[in-house]
């Protein structure tokens, strides 16, 4: 095993886990009351995909990430699925009231009549609750967040199988 495979394993068993498991309850408690939210879920990246991607390599062969650990921002991403399109920005101006956007992308089919994958990403500051706690003192500041509707979130897990099951906030 590499001994960046080992250092993830180990981030992700005394670190990032507690964390997800903070952000999940406060991503919880700043929806509360919102309408037409489908779902709620916060992971953390696996294992097996965070080495792929730390392995990825640029256009002329060079290494894409030079220090994994601290430069992949997507170790702990949340997912908020809507009912609607409208609700989409909605839910993300709501979250902006809560959390420091770093960086926002929308991705849209090239056009309006492709079907295609389309969401709202964004990668968000931790709030200090999260994190700050003497357990907790970390490197970790950043997490990834996607809003979008069931539609949108079931046609870019269609490979995937997944529950239909709906949870409540």
């Amino acid at each position: 095993m590499t001994d960046l495979k080992v250092a993830y394993q180990q981030r992700v068993a005394t670190l990032l886990e507690p964390i997800r498991e903070k952000l999940d309850v406060y991503l919880r408690d700043c929806l509360n009351g919102l309408p037409r939210i489908d779902r709620l879920s916060v992971r953390v990246k696996d294992v097996e995909r965070f080495i792929a991607k730390a392995e990825r390599l640029t256009d002329n062969g060079a290494p894409k990430y030079t220090d994994p650990i601290n430069q992949i921002q997507d170790q702990i991403g949340a997912r908020i699925v809507t009912f609607y399109r409208g609700d989409v920005e909605a839910v993300a101006k709501h979250i902006r009231d809560y959390f420091t956007e770093i960086e926002e992308k929308l991705i849209v089919p090239d056009n309006e009549s492709e079907f295609g994958y389309f969401g709202q990403h964004f990668i968000m500051s931790l709030p200090r609750d999260v994190y700050a706690s003497k357990e907790l003192e970390t490197d970790v500041r950043f997490f990834e967040l996607q809003v979008k509707t069931l539609f949108q979130h079931a046609w870019g897990e269609q490979t995937t199988t997944l529950p239909i099951s709906r949870r409540h906030l």
